[in-house]
């Protein structure tokens, strides 16, 4: 089997590289046909949540992915691919954005401000370890977690890394660190 990197848009090939270095096989997803491979985990990366979600929904891959997902599919989401899995945005964000919906979390976009806004922190992750490295870039943030989803990680009080079952939601890039542990966190899923 293989990872499945959807890359309508964003920093996919990021994600590909760090998977190829722990010998995981990808290929990238980036039309309805592509869901015919055979895969068995799926990468949403980083990018512009609602760029991604308007092309998922007309090119006709919301509604099998979101099944994926339900069905115990793992999924790895960063930062945008977060704000996709999110089943709730904060009010003042919620745009009516197609999204994937399968995560029990409310999440507020680009919670730290604009491009500078971005930063880099390093912090414990549960399951995973301490000084782990995270990049934010125009970054979101968990600000609720719903019953099902359990807090991994927190920066500064915030909430930026979720788990529910097998799905892991992230606010940061792990991809774009050298560190491969969050990687490996997500193909032992």
């Amino acid at each position: 089997m293989a990872t499945a990197v959807l890359a309508l848009q964003g920093a996919f090939a990021e994600h590909e590289a760090r998977l190829a270095e722990l010998g995981e096989k990808t290929f990238e997803l980036r039309s309805p046909e592509d869901l015919a491979r055979s895969f068995d985990r799926l990468v949403l990366p980083g990018g512009e949540s609602t760029v991604q979600g308007r092309l998922h929904e007309e090119l006709g891959m919301l509604g099998p992915l979101r099944e994926r997902i339900v069905d115990g599919m793992p999924v790895l989401a960063t930062c945008a691919g977060l704000i996709l899995l999110a089943q709730r945005l904060a009010a003042h964000d919620d745009k009516g954005t197609p999204r994937l919906a399968t995560m029990d979390v409310t999440v507020e976009r680009n919670a730290y401000g604009r491009q500078l806004g971005s930063f880099h922190a390093v912090a414990e992750v549960a399951g995973v370890g301490r000084d782990v490295p995270m990049t934010f870039i125009r970054a979101p943030r968990v600000v609720d977690a719903g019953p099902k989803a359990q807090v991994l990680a927190r920066v500064n009080g915030d909430a930026v890394a979720v788990r529910q079952g097998v799905q892991l939601g992230l606010a940061f890039h792990p991809e774009l660190d050298q560190d491969l542990r969050l990687h490996q966190l997500f193909l032992s899923l």
